[in-house]
């Protein structure tokens, strides 16, 4: 029929075959959004964004005490500095003196009478210019009282062992007389490091006041939600009054998840006392300083096992360094007990967090944020019964994996109860286990081992099944914001952050493919809270799960009101109107998607929605230790090779075999890109990044110098990524995708192993090495010469037994 709203922009449909698909639709490999604008430096990042007229610099007056009560404080010198505007205290605060990100409201913006770490904010000073403000906050003079500091785990253990939030404890069955009635025990303790973010962009916010108390703050976080209510709070403002926008960030991992707040903070406080916009980037140095890490752990255990290596009943106690406040400690801790099973069955197990205060900055979330290390525990577990009945770790292992069938094995209950039903971890490991030639390469280790004078290979693969959803369930959802224009591109937004991670290049592709145009139609915007509300951090490996889900939700509300006009306005029956590569066929015409757009435009259709998404199927039960906390498991695996000089204690990693389970991965180069990193992130952690703080609770690895990163050199020789394929997620996840934020971090655990299997050659794989972490050249060298020293005190008694003569 002729077109009622003007010209007809419909042609009959051409007898040439359909085009190939659109460009940048999901499961294809697609560069990430602003690749191009990282590496020729057109990226815009907070620092990079002009500054208004008037900007006011900030920075921070810390404590250099660990413990103490301020008894004066003269802040005279800083006010007479050069370019000195202005210096705020606690007493400047309108509204709350507080930052935490729990209820607990232990964490304030400023110290007032009382300083709980070095590094810990007392002040604030806004200058001219940041060198300006820089000096300026070390001009304070302050008077302390000093008090004891507790400063490590073992000193909270030994002392009141004060906890920041309650601890948790998960049961199943009776571990007591599980572990009585083993024929086997073995019981020890697994200490494991901390970890510095490290991100390229530190922290970092512009706060630009507004009329009527208004004030926009451009702040790298991935919660800009958490930083909107912060600001809100500190300042005594509704929260519609505070707009919170991120475009980017440079790098995340946890570490601007809840440690942004307090930079965006401060600088809506000046911004709102002074009138003028405000800045604060402090120093890599103070940056360690001030911001939290991922937390160390001191892990006891209880293994009872039979002859074959299975497991009986487990007892862990995850003893944590917390910090001096709550921060997200809990949760943290929380979650390190969801993951002490890793991919194994427990019939029996008692495992108890314990979140211990200490004198130190406040510990916070980082990738896989505590699941690495309830993970490390379980495969120490392993080693453990391996090395006591003379076994491969592989075998014992594989011995203890969940069943693959619920309704047959009954090997599927975890110790928090929910049961797992969507097991692949054995097929995936036979998978790898064959690629890697795993036991060909056990021989050949075994016999260069047998010859090597000075350098010892080590061997190991290792599994990994991760959780994936927040544990606290009202965070499983989230929203969007899709506008079609009457030029056919589209704006997106949602209320995910860009951390390089390649999530808004993945939501475009999920809009893409929705529209059936080309990738380069869509635009992602800013993530910002006047746009899409009340979202959720962007952590948790949830950013595509959730914010996928909800941009789907809004493409489908525009595409349904365009089917329908299209119907309607050419009389076809809505099944006739099909989207193909950036047209659209109605009945036996033919338009572009721009054609429709204007059509519908001009008989005024709706052409923007939002769209909304709750995780399905999940609940959780703290008080009781039991629910369905997560949607689905993420599985994957990785073979590591090492080479160590038993002289220096010095390794290199030979080569690495993964092989990582992304459902129908949404972007296959994006997300091997993640395990990629992932993986090298967790190798450094368990092996050579390395937090230290002296008697007096000053952190002495606290820039580039003295905190080491895996550099490009130390990454595997050879290095092998593959990821699993037709092994859709059996979840309604994002088209079948599965997370891939955090889970492959624990694949560095194979190169922990296997330096460990490597250190363990020298007393001829007799006696488990008990390596900590992390597993520097020292540390190793120290474990091989205690093991050394140990083998050969036993060499010589069973000599002297012998030797003596025989009644």
């Amino acid at each position: 029929m002729p077109d009622a709203l003007g010209p007809d922009v419909t042609t009959p449909i051409a007898p040439a075959p359909a085009p190939d698909r659109i460009e940048g639709a999901v499961h294809d490999s697609r560069r990430h959004e602003s690749a191009h604008k990282h590496v020729s430096g057109e990226a815009v990042y907070v620092d990079d964004i002009a500054e208004p007229a008037g900007l006011l610099h900030v920075y921070l007056g810390l404590s250099s005490r660990a413990h103490a009560r301020i008894r004066s404080i003269d802040l005279s010198p800083v006010r007479q500095a050069p370019g000195v505007v202005g210096v705020f205290t606690a007493d400047d605060v309108p509204g709350v003196n507080d930052i935490g990100c729990m209820a607990k409201h232990d964490e304030p913006l400023f110290a007032s009478t009382l300083v709980q770490h070095v590094g810990q904010p007392i002040f604030a000073v806004a200058a001219e210019t940041r060198d300006q403000a820089r000096r300026a906050a070390r001009l304070a003079v302050i008077e302390y009282e000093d008090l004891p500091a507790v400063l490590t785990i073992a000193a909270a253990r030994d002392g009141e062992r004060t906890l920041v939030t309650a601890p948790m404890t998960l049961q199943v069955g009776d571990a007591g007389a599980a572990l009585a009635a083993a024929p086997h025990r073995v019981e020890g303790r697994l200490a494991i490091g901390g970890q510095e973010h490290f991100y390229l962009e530190s922290q970092i916010a512009m706060a630009v006041p507004g009329e009527d108390g208004e004030l926009l703050i451009h702040v790298s976080t991935q919660h800009p939600t958490e930083v909107q209510h912060i600001v809100a709070h500190v300042l005594d403002l509704p929260g519609a009054a505070v707009t919170v926008e991120v475009r980017r960030m440079g790098g995340g991992f946890g570490g601007k998840e809840t440690q942004s707040n307090l930079f965006a903070a401060c600088t809506a406080l000046v911004a709102r006392r002074t009138g003028r916009a405000a800045k604060l980037r402090p120093d890599r140095d103070d940056d360690f300083q001030i911001t939290g890490k991922r937390h160390d752990f001191e892990i006891d255990y209880r293994v009872g096992f039979d002859g074959s290596g299975l497991i009986q009943g487990v007892e862990m106690l995850f003893a944590a360094r917390a910090g001096y406040a709550a921060d997200l400690s809990g949760p943290v801790t929380d979650r390190a007990l969801f993951h002490a099973d890793n991919g194994y069955f427990y019939p029996a197990a008692r495992l108890e967090s314990l979140p211990l205060k200490t004198n130190t900055v406040s510990n916070t979330a980082f990738r896989g944020f505590g699941g690495p290390q309830g993970m490390v525990a379980a495969e120490r577990v392993i080693d453990e019964i391996a090395f006591a009945l003379g076994k491969d770790p592989l075998e014992v292992r594989k011995r203890n994996f969940y069943g693959s069938d619920p309704e047959t094995d009954g090997r599927n209950l975890t110790p928090y109860h929910q049961t797992v039903t969507d097991n692949i971890l054995p097929e995936l490991v036979a998978q790898l286990e064959e690629t890697s030639g795993y036991w060909q390469r056990r021989e050949d280790i075994r016999a260069f081992n047998a010859t090597s004078r000075i350098l010892r290979k080590g061997l190991a693969l290792t599994p990994v099944k991760f959780g994936i959803s927040f544990t606290a369930t009202h965070y499983n959802q989230a929203g969007a914001l899709v506008h079609v224009y009457t030029d056919g591109s589209i704006q997106l937004n949602h209320g995910g952050t860009e951390m390089g991670q390649g999530l808004h290049t993945k939501v475009a592709q999920v809009v893409a493919e929705e529209f059936q145009v080309d990738i380069s139609t869509i635009r992602p915007t800013a993530t910002n809270t006047g746009k899409v509300p009340n979202t959720s951090a962007t952590a948790a490996s949830s950013g595509a799960d959730l914010n996928g889900k909800a941009a789907q939700a809004a493409a489908r509300t525009i595409k349904e009101r365009l089917v329908a006009f299209a119907a309607e306005n050419w009389n076809v029956a809505p099944d006739a109107v099909r989207f193909e590569r950036n047209r659209v066929l109605v009945g036996d015409r033919e338009m572009s998607f721009a054609d429709l757009v204007r059509a519908a435009y001009m008989a005024r259709v709706q052409l923007s929605a939002t769209g909304f998404y709750k995780t399905p199927k999940i609940h959780w039960d703290r008080a009781a230790g039991r629910g369905t906390p997560f949607y689905y498991f993420a599985y994957g695996a990785a073979c590591a090779e090492v080479t160590v000089d038993t002289l220096t204690g010095e390794y290199v990693v030979d080569r690495v075999d993964i092989l990582h389970d992304c459902g129908r991965s949404l972007n296959p180069a994006i997300d091997k890109g993640q395990i990629e990193g992932g993986f090298v992130q967790g190798m450094g952690w368990l092996t050579m990044e390395e937090l230290w703080w002296d008697a007096q609770g000053r952190l002495r690895t606290h820039a580039p110098s003295t905190y080491k990163i895996p550099a490009c050199s130390d990454r595997p020789r050879i290095f092998n990524v593959a990821l699993l394929e037709n092994a859709p997620n059996r979840e309604d996840s994002i088209f079948r995708s599965k997370a891939v934020g955090e889970p492959p971090f624990m694949l560095g655990m194979s190169v922990f192993h296997a330096l460990s299997d490597a250190v363990a050659s020298v007393a001829g794989h007799r006696v488990c090495p008990r390596l900590d972490a992390p597993a520097t050249p020292e540390r190793v060298l120290a474990c091989m010469t205690a093991l050394r020293e140990r083998d050969g005190c036993e060499r010589e008694g069973r000599e002297r037994v012998a030797a003596s003569p025989q009644p």
